[in-house]
């Protein structure tokens, strides 16, 4: 389990500020953090050092899903997300640890991500399908650039 990580590398054309607001606000991370096929549900978030949350991933299909949450380790404004993650299903055991680190680069936000100790039973290629799908989903919550009427 300690050596299932994945880490990814992602240039969004879009501020940090918007960016990091994408991962900071439950209802944007409801929408983008599931991947395709899945529905997301933020049940609780306290967005702070020490603070907690909890969600769950529904299979929009069979309706079947998991729930997960943990603690905000470290935050920096528009510069680093850190939390832990843990599955409430006791097979899928230990606790995750997520890095997110956000810079100001020319054409927007480069982020970079590092997801440590992955339950070993979820293979770790399945992980980067399903975060791959999630930066695609948080490129187009965040990239469009939509003028109020």
């Amino acid at each position: 389990m300690k050596n299932n990580n994945v880490s990814l590398h992602r240039v969004l054309k879009a501020a940090p500020e918007k960016v990091f607001h994408a991962f900071s606000n439950p209802t944007a991370y409801a929408s983008w953090l599931p991947p395709y096929g899945f529905l997301g549900t933020v049940h609780h978030m306290d967005f702070r050092i020490d603070g907690s949350y909890n969600m769950s991933f529904t299979n929009f299909t069979t309706g079947n899903g998991h729930s997960f949450g943990g603690k905000f380790l470290d935050i920096k404004p528009n510069e680093l997300i850190k939390h832990t993650d843990t599955f409430d299903d006791p097979n899928l055991p230990g606790e995750m640890t997520t890095t997110i680190s956000f810079k100001k680069v020319f054409c927007g936000t480069e982020l970079e991500i590092l997801q440590e100790g992955i339950p070993s039973v979820i293979p770790a290629e399945m992980c980067y399908l399903g975060w791959q799908e999630s930066l695609e989903k948080l490129m187009k919550l965040v990239e469009p650039e939509i003028q109020d009427a």
